[in-house]
């Protein structure tokens, strides 16, 4: 019989490992400066914030932080925010920046072949369990109990995955599993995906998160590492080997999410395209959000600077400063402007009759008067012009900024520039 206090401590015994170094393409200019888990969300936080809120509320606190893409921003942020570990009681976030450890000519390869460059270190530190996390996704969940269920069914390698609609789920990898979950097929981007068993209108998607017995993970990322033909994927090469060959368990994102309120569906969101970023930052503006950030029993921490309380200035019929349904961060001035169902980070100015609406704008933005704005992402640090609209004149959006699919504009300081050909040097802020 398990001992319910040794699973309890299991997270001790367990190293987190954070894979940060992806640029995160479909976000376009988004992240032209920065990596996609150093990308802006909800108003104070990075997206990197939540893989490590969740170790930090699930009991993990020996961390490592993968990066290489434009990784500056990133660093700064985790040293900035997440140093508050003590050394003292083996507690670390250790930054993991790609160094050609293996080769001086060879940079991380893929998701396996980041964690192979650093096995040494990973060895130094003697964990009997490795929790291997993406760290471009928005979500709560406790890796404690994903832990505790890899090692109570004795597996080899657990793969957390959430229920999606079956014909939704054909741009996943998807887990074929049998009665008791292990996992009996693996398919990537599968036209037609296979069914969780007992629901055929549902399959099992792949969330990128996994858990390796330790010696277990050391052993298939040397032989991936001498395999030739491998591309040193998680997904693509690691998984695939080890469902015929070891005891791969999947295990269901409904057990470990983290509910807000009884009955609610589990949250998990790839903000990986802009209309999926702009939905899942506007979608916070809501009377009651699918993600409640406000739950003080699982916070979200993160680095902030210190800042004056938001502001709003003017009350007069024709020059009012307020916000309607929206988010605003601390060092904002909302003066004798209007904003409604927008989210705005800290020290956003928004000039005298300027309009916005459906909008996020990142940090340090200046929006000039009688703007008026509309389903817009503005970059961080961008100076809105006097008088620029954008969200009425889909053609002409579509010439100045990137128009989404949706509909959705993307505004950077570049953009902006080129509007204005005699304007100053943007500075490369984060």
């Amino acid at each position: 019989m398990l001992d319910t206090r040794d699973l309890r401590h299991a997270p001790r015994r367990a190293v987190a490992l954070v894979l940060a170094g992806g640029r995160g393409s479909r976000l376009k200019q988004l992240t032209d400066r920065r990596a996609k888990p150093a990308v802006y969300f909800g108003g104070k936080f990075r997206i990197i914030d939540f893989a490590l809120s969740n170790c930090i509320n699930s009991g993990f606190r020996r961390i490592g932080v993968l990066t290489q893409y434009k990784s500056h921003s990133l660093l700064r942020h985790l040293q900035r925010g997440w140093n508050f570990f003590r050394g003292e009681v083996n507690e670390f976030c250790d930054l993991l920046p790609a160094q050609q450890r293996i080769s001086e000519t060879a940079w991380y390869q893929g998701t396996a072949d980041a964690v192979y460059q650093n096995l040494d270190i990973l060895r130094g530190h003697g964990p009997e369990y490795v929790l291997i996390l993406a760290g471009d996704h928005v979500y709560k969940m406790d890796y404690g109990v994903l832990l505790e269920d890899h090692i109570a069914r004795k597996a080899d390698m657990t793969v957390a995955c959430m229920e999606v609609p079956r014909m939704e789920a054909t741009g996943f990898g998807v887990m074929h599993v049998d009665g008791e979950g292990r996992v009996i097929d693996f398919v990537e981007k599968p036209a037609d995906p296979p069914c969780v068993p007992g629901k055929p209108d549902m399959a099992l998607a792949s969330m990128g998160i996994y858990v390796f017995n330790a010696e277990f993970l050391y052993d298939q990322l040397e032989r991936d590492f001498n395999d030739p033909n491998s591309s040193r994927d998680f997904g693509k090469d690691i998984i695939p080997y080890l469902v015929p060959r070891a005891r791969v368990i999947a295990h269901d994102f409904a057990r470990s999410s983290i509910a807000d309120a009884p009955g609610q569906a589990p949250y998990w969101r790839d903000v990986g395209t802009i209309d999926a970023y702009w939905e899942a930052n506007i979608d916070l503006t809501r009377v009651t959000p699918s993600l409640n950030m406000y739950n003080r029993d699982w916070p979200i921490f993160t680095y902030q600077e210190q800042l004056p309380p938001a502001k709003f200035v003017f009350d007069d019929d024709d020059r009012r400063g307020m916000a309607v349904d929206s988010l605003v961060s601390g060092g904002c001035i909302i003066s004798g402007s209007s904003v409604r169902r927008s989210l705005l980070f800290s020290s956003v100015r928004v000039n005298s009759y300027a309009e916005l609406s459906e909008c996020v704008v990142l940090p340090e933005c200046d929006i000039g008067r009688h703007a008026r704005l509309t389903r817009v992402v503005v970059d961080h640090g961008v100076e809105i012009p006097e008088g620029l609209v954008v969200g009425e004149d889909p053609a002409l959006d579509a010439q100045r900024f990137y128009r989404s699919e949706n509909g959705i504009c993307l505004i950077t300081r570049d953009m902006i520039q080129k509007l204005q050909p005699t304007g100053g040097t943007a500075g490369e802020t984060a």
